[in-house]
């Protein structure tokens, strides 16, 4: 498609067109770029124009087609997907990774007005497991993962083990959304507002340890010259004082990004031997930079006693019927996170035996639950037991009334 052609063809549309709408319907830049890229291998496997002409163009000429045509749109989305069914078959590809793509092409479909029986869809997918196979790292992993010479890294990795939160929140996190929280004149936790002002903003904390590493980067960046106010982005790029450099200078600082957050901790993951090649499961490491910390936050939490429903709401999640009537206070909920900031504390003086404490402390949580599966059977088998002797009861009231009549 030559320029006059594109040109011809932008003029056909406005602000509500396929691609605009698609942008406009994803809130997370993160999950805006994934899933563009997902819909960009689907028109590269259709073939819907070059890969080299704009996304926005493409995505206009499928919904052309697709709305005179919802037959051929229809044969498209399941030919693609019946090719990604097949890597799932030779496990190229995982059946969540399927599901994905169906997730970004339904939404495009769904934004442009294209009719899908999506039932039809889904029927023929394969079953995803219920958990990922990727694990939450140790703490000696994570410490290692700290010795990384980034100045920025033990803040990141502190505040993402100690609070749980997705990379993604790091998009939205200035200096102002995070507040030291101190108990006679001493800060035990910080506050951290997540996704501010958008409609999943919740709270969470992190630890004194993790606030203290923010704050000793903060502090760098002050002394070097840039303006800190509760505006400043938290995570910034480096800075060169050259001017012109890509980086920019001190007093003119860049955010930087989730990708960016994402490359940094990959990179100390390498660098500092915890990720190679040969630990790849099928195209999965052991721990996953996305939700590795997120899983050992939530792990140490529960070894640490907080209640399941508090551990959902300091991680963002959802708790079903009980968002519209549970209701803790602030207080409430950090009363029962300070239960767990031993447990979230990275720099340990005797990592052995804190990890032994926690291996002894798992070991009781679970004879608590065995001793509570025990007695649960126990009033199982003897209400088993009673309604036997209830039948017996009956069936002899049952033999002398008949013997009576």
């Amino acid at each position: 498609m030559d320029i006059k052609q594109i040109e011809k063809h932008q003029e056909q549309y406005d602000n509500n067109d396929a691609y605009s709408l698609y942008v406009y319907a994803i809130r997370s830049p993160v999950t805006r770029d994934t899933y563009l890229r997902r819909l960009r291998i689907f028109f590269n496997h259709i073939q819907i124009l070059s890969m080299d002409e704009p996304m926005d163009i493409r995505c206009n000429i499928y919904t052309q087609k697709a709305l005179s045509n919802p037959k051929w749109a229809f044969s498209k989305i399941l030919e693609f997907l019946q090719f990604q069914k097949e890597r799932v078959e030779n496990q190229e590809i995982s059946p969540a990774t399927l599901r994905n793509f169906v997730k970004a092409i339904k939404l495009f479909c769904e934004m442009a007005d294209i009719d899908i029986s999506w039932k039809k869809i889904t029927r023929g997918l394969p079953k995803t497991k219920r958990y990922a196979d990727d694990r939450a790292p140790t703490l000696e992993e994570i410490q290692r993962i700290t010795e990384y010479p980034d100045r920025r890294i033990k803040a990141i990795v502190y505040t993402m083990a100690s609070s749980g939160i997705r990379l993604g929140a790091w998009d939205y996190l200035k200096w102002g959304h995070i507040i030291p929280i101190k108990e006679d004149g001493k800060v035990v936790a910080a506050k951290i507002i997540v996704y501010p002002g958008d409609t999943e903003e919740y709270i969470t904390f992190i630890t004194s340890e993790a606030y203290f590493e923010l704050e000793k980067w903060m502090n760098f960046r002050k002394d070097a010259g840039e303006d800190i106010n509760e505006k400043s982005w938290v995570m910034r790029w480096k800075w060169d004082n050259k001017k012109g450099h890509a980086r920019g200078l001190v007093t003119a600082p860049k955010k930087l990004e989730t990708i960016g957050i994402k490359r940094l901790i990959n990179d100390a993951l390498w660098s500092q031997g915890i990720r190679k090649k040969s630990q790849m499961n099928k195209n999965r490491y052991e721990f996953q930079v996305d939700h590795g910390f997120r899983k050992w936050f939530k792990t140490r939490c529960e070894i640490a006693g907080i209640k399941s429903i508090n551990i959902e709401l300091l991680i963002g999640h959802s708790i079903g019927i009980s968002d519209s009537y549970y209701r803790i206070t602030e207080d409430e909920l950090l009363k029962d996170y300070l239960k767990a900031t031993k447990f979230l504390t990275i720099t340990n003086s005797n990592t052995e035996s804190f990890e032994k404490e926690i291996e002894k402390l798992k070991e009781n949580n679970e004879n608590n639950e065995n001793i509570i599966k025990s007695k649960l059977q126990e009033k199982d088998d003897a209400f088993i037991a009673l309604s036997d002797q209830v039948m017996l009861l009956m069936d002899e009231v049952r033999r002398l009334k008949s013997n009576k009549d």
